[in-house]
């Protein structure tokens, strides 16, 4: 497990494509298991599955989406995908404070990815980057035997 107290980042690129989301599944997966993380590896895959998911929907062009995995002084996980598009992630406002309803329209397709992430994370956001914008959440770790190393059905 690195120190916390050290800064350890982790960066990849993605393609701007669908084939993104699984792809960063399995590489938030496989990053938190190797080092051991303590943290809800499920969770994780699911939160990072959302982002890139939306970045990839939400946003034009073919240029890389990033994901950047970060082990905060906390201890916990901070995970940001950066994407082109300088606006605001739907559902918040230019403070990244959540907008409309907590609950979406039962009846609506869409509005339940934000909702997960503010809800199952320890906090969440997004910001300018000088190319676009970063959305991002927190994770806190968790007690006893790191959870990313937990094995899952697929």
């Amino acid at each position: 497990m690195p120190d916390p107290s050290h800064a350890a980042t982790w960066r990849f690129a993605l393609p701007h494509t669908t084939a993104a989301v699984p792809l960063a599944r399995a590489l938030i997966r496989n990053t938190l298991a190797d080092i051991g993380a303590p943290v809800d590896g499920d969770t994780a895959e699911l939160l990072t599955a959302e982002l890139v998911a939306n970045a990839v929907r939400h946003t034009e062009g073919d240029e890389p989406i990033e994901l950047v995995v970060e082990l905060v002084p906390t201890g916990g996980w901070q995970v940001e995908v950066h994407d082109q598009d300088p606006n605001p992630p739907g559902g918040l406002d230019g403070l990244g404070r959540p907008e409309g309803p907590k609950r979406p329209d039962g009846l609506a397709e869409g509005g339940r990815g934000l909702l997960l992430i503010r809800t199952l994370s320890a906090d969440a956001g997004y910001r300018p980057t000088p190319y676009g914008k970063a959305v991002w959440f927190i994770l806190p770790p968790t007690d006893g035997p790191a959870a990313a190393e937990r094995p899952t059905e697929r």
